[in-house]
């Protein structure tokens, strides 16, 4: 069952097209990554799907309440993290996290109990009654997921939740991802961080104004750009180009000093062949590891043909 689902959500402001026609769906207990660039859109489409903003056309449904009928209920329903979220400076943490909880009518004891939970889980338990104003800047993010979480929603929009973060602390801040993750919640996750996209998400969607391409990121790697080995071995990998080529299984073949890039189609089953008719042309092989194009390639690629498509339509 999906958490999220839009069929052509559109948001104009004026005649600027600002979301056209998005139509997708995030499953729930789920990461589910919307990447693009700066101005694609991503943060006008959290905003509908929030239920803070009305879409112009289209219909989504989130946490099982429809957009434009059940507003108040999705509110409710679901935590959002903005990119440059508000806190009170003079308040403490805790005195914030108090202030949240009687917003989202949690009483005294169930405030104190979650309040303690995600300040503890963020480590940020020890600085409770420290005011915010004297926390950093990584410390301000953590305290804004907490703020969000209160009211244990079961849909959550982060956006950018570790830009500037220093490493540790946005090590803290993937984990406490995976956490929610592994307790069901499925979190709507907008991110210029590409390598963290790719370790947090289970699906991506790219986006710059409209869809471009959803899918695994395993999956989408293998759409662009196939699968294949990367082998490297004693010598000139040169020498062994036809012997490779000659096999009805490879698609295409490449050198580059002592290493052959070879696509395949299946390299669970191909390898052990590929690797014994090299053998057998005379190839002393050191080591064989899968050759996978990174996130931040596929990201790129699809953002080019977008762009592209624009140009062809313009």
């Amino acid at each position: 069952m999906n958490a999220i689902e839009t069929c052509d959500l559109t948001r104009a402001f004026g005649e600027r097209l600002v979301v056209d026609r998005l139509t997708l769906a995030a499953p729930r207990g789920a990461v589910f990554g919307f990447l693009g660039p700066n101005g694609a859109g991503k943060t006008t489409t959290v905003r509908m799907l929030a239920a803070l903003i009305a879409p112009t056309a289209g219909s989504a449904v989130v946490a099982g309440y429809r957009l434009g009928e059940d507003d108040q209920m999705i509110r409710r329903s679901v935590g959002l993290l903005t990119e440059s979220p508000g806190l009170y400076e003079r308040l403490s943490a805790h005195q914030n996290l108090h202030f949240f909880a009687r917003l989202y009518d949690l009483d005294t004891a169930r405030a104190a109990v979650q309040t303690e939970r995600y300040l503890r889980m963020l480590e940020l338990w020890d600085r409770r009654d420290d005011p915010v104003g004297s926390f950093s800047r990584g410390m301000r993010q953590k305290l804004a997921i907490a703020r969000a979480l209160l009211h244990e929603p079961t849909v959550i929009f982060l956006d950018e939740p570790t830009a500037g973060l220093d490493p540790e602390a946005a090590r803290i801040v993937r984990e406490f991802i995976k956490e929610l993750r592994a307790e069901g919640r499925t979190i709507f996750l907008t991110t210029h961080n590409l390598p963290e996209a790719d370790e947090l998400c289970d699906t991506i969607a790219v986006f710059r104004t409209r869809l471009l391409r959803i899918g695994a990121p395993a999956a989408l790697r293998a759409e662009l750009f196939g699968s294949g080995a990367r082998i490297r071995i004693a010598g000139d990998a040169g020498l062994f180009l036809d012997a490779v080529r000659a096999l009805p299984f490879v698609h295409a073949v490449t050198a580059s000093g002592d290493v052959l890039n070879v696509s395949l189609h299946d390299p669970d089953e191909h390898n052990p062949f590929l690797v014994r008719a090299l053998i057998d042309a005379g190839a002393a092989i050191r080591y064989v590891e899968p050759r996978e194009h990174s996130l931040e390639e596929v990201y790129l690629q699809l953002v080019r043909e977008g762009m592209s498509q624009e140009g062809e339509y313009a």
